[in-house]
């Protein structure tokens, strides 16, 4: 019987392929419904199966597709309706960046064709979840990464996330191929093999549960209290400079009832105004009032170097000390522009306020706040997990801020929640996260949410928290762990491809020598009278 896409139709198999992308984002938050990804994935691998390197890439482009169009098609919300670029254009413009997406899957589905050269479980259980994840992880960095939609984020709340502390979002999501793979296992192979597969995937996920209970982290001091707050202070008028005065005083009003809290965080850009501008009317008289009840303030502001001229994303902490953070890792054509030298006029389509930033040089992403070290990251900072990581095992906390109000009531903020989450967990940290717009929250360890203030809320939530010290097995190896092993699982895929190769050669040129009768005359130019000539 000829395999299940050989019996479906070129065009059927296209649709399969689109429709098991978007299938896939009802794995992400909002949704968050987990096993459905496992269910897309043998999606793809059956639209797959039997088709050319040529319909393999096409076919995963379209998984992209549908993952890429349905999953972060909010981008046209920021160029639309907030970067005053016309309907058509953003829309035109999401759709290219969408199709440049879906390439990297596109890559994917031509490599599995064109490397299914060995056995079949190859495939699935090497290759498959190899190769995802590498191209994947080349993703998260390749001009300057787009890291959203990583697998490993839908298992937050599953069995799979408790292996995060030790190989991260990466290695969840190599976790999550593979289950994916033995699931395929499960359903089209017999005996054996099948029971092989089933014992696989039920090791997996029951070794997910186990973990759960592991403590990677201990407690460091007493803990304290904490409090975010959220203006939600619209976008459209966020950087008009007749709201500036408002803001500030909106800010100092929320903040006034949380002073009691050992540290109380303001979100990305909370103030729309130059520190040096800002200074003498809020910074200075809230530190003041900030040390008299004991209190820290972490806010987010842009810093103007008056030398240079440059200007900084960044975080000042602000009470019994002041010290400063600047966003590292810029956003593409919101925070900076690149090729600007190259693209001339093509620029001015991007309307963005304060989108020409500079990077900041620290080492580390580490703010100091009061006596306490937090590992700090401004909004899309948190996406890159490897970076984040670098400020353990110093800091004692984990801080974000961001600013998702760019796109509006969409799945973006809580795809964004959904990212924070996952760095408390891979790090055994607690994170807490202030939003202009929402959704702030406080994040324990184990990556539980602790409480909200939802999007379009004016307010802000407190909680205890507990410091820790100490590092999880990921903020020691970062995604060396995690690639390492699906690295080896291609490289082993395509050993045991050429050895089967290799050996199938030599048993064809055996069996041709042993087909010539006694004395019969072998063609000189025929294979077996060449390995005839080459063993005398």
């Amino acid at each position: 019987m000829p395999p299940l896409s050989h019996r479906l139709a070129p065009p059927f198999s296209a649709l399969l392929a689109g429709a098991s992308g978007a299938l896939t984002v009802l794995g992400f938050a909002p949704f968050g419904w987990h096993p459905l990804v496992l269910v897309a994935l043998v999606g793809l691998l059956v639209s797959l199966q039997g088709a050319s390197p040529r319909s393999g890439f096409f076919r995963g482009w379209l998984f992209g597709v549908g993952l890429m169009g349905c999953g972060v098609f909010w981008i046209r919300i920021s160029l639309n309706e907030f970067g005053n670029m016309d309907g058509w254009i953003a829309h035109l413009l999401t759709a290219v960046f969408v199709s440049a997406m879906a390439l990297y899957f596109g890559l994917l589905g031509w490599l599995l064709r064109r490397l299914d050269l060995g056995p079949g479980w190859l495939v699935p259980l090497l290759l498959f979840p190899g190769l995802y994840i590498l191209i994947e992880w080349l993703r998260g960095w390749l001009f300057t990464g787009f890291p959203w939609l990583s697998l490993g984020y839908t298992q937050i709340d599953g069995p799979l996330g408790a292996y995060a502390p030790i190989a991260g979002v990466y290695g969840v999501g190599l976790l999550v191929v593979l289950s994916a793979g033995l699931l395929w296992g499960l359903l089209r192979w017999s005996g054996p093999g099948r029971v092989a597969a089933g014992l696989g995937l039920a090791l997996v996920w029951l070794a997910g549960l186990a973990l759960e209970r592991v403590q990677w982290t201990q407690p460091s001091g007493p803990g304290l209290r904490a409090a975010v707050v959220q203006a939600s202070i619209p976008q459209a008028v966020k950087w008009d400079p007749d709201v500036l005065v408002t803001t500030m005083e909106v800010y100092w009003e929320l903040t006034e009832p949380h002073l009691d809290a050992d540290l109380v965080l303001w979100p990305e850009t909370a103030i729309p105004g130059f520190l040096h501008e800002v200074r003498d009317a809020l910074v200075d008289p809230l530190a003041h009032r900030a040390r008299q009840e004991g209190a820290e303030v972490v806010m987010g502001i842009p810093v103007m170097e008056p030398e240079s001229g440059r200007y900084f994303n960044a975080l000042l902490s602000i009470g019994s000390r002041e010290d400063l953070y600047a966003k590292r890792h810029l956003v593409p054509f919101g925070e900076f522009l690149p090729f600007k030298a190259w693209l001339g006029p093509l620029v001015q389509l991007f309307e963005v306020p304060m989108s020409d930033f500079s990077r900041g040089d620290a080492e580390r992403p580490l703010l100091a706040v009061g006596e306490r070290l937090v590992g700090a990251s401004i909004c899309y900072e948190d996406a890159f997990p490897a970076e984040v990581a670098q400020a353990l095992p110093d800091a004692e906390l984990l801080i974000n801020v961001s600013n998702d109000a760019w796109f509006g009531d969409s799945l973006a903020p809580h795809q964004h929640l959904e990212i924070a989450r996952m760095r408390a967990l891979e790090n055994g940290r607690y994170l807490l996260r202030a939003t202009n717009t929402g959704i702030s929250a406080i994040i324990d360890e184990r990556g539980e949410v602790l409480g909200t203030v939802p999007s379009f809320v004016r307010g802000g939530f407190a909680a205890e928290v507990q410091p820790r010290a100490g590092a999880t097995p990921y903020s020691q190896l970062g995604n060396r762990l995690a690639i390492g092993a699906a690295a080896a699982m291609v490289l082993l895929a395509l050993g045991i491809a050429a050895f089967g190769a290799a050996r199938d050669r030599r048993s064809a040129g055996s069996s041709a020598a042993r087909t010539v009768r006694p004395g019969a005359t072998i063609p000189s130019d025929s294979p077996a009278r060449r390995g005839h000539e080459e063993d005398r």
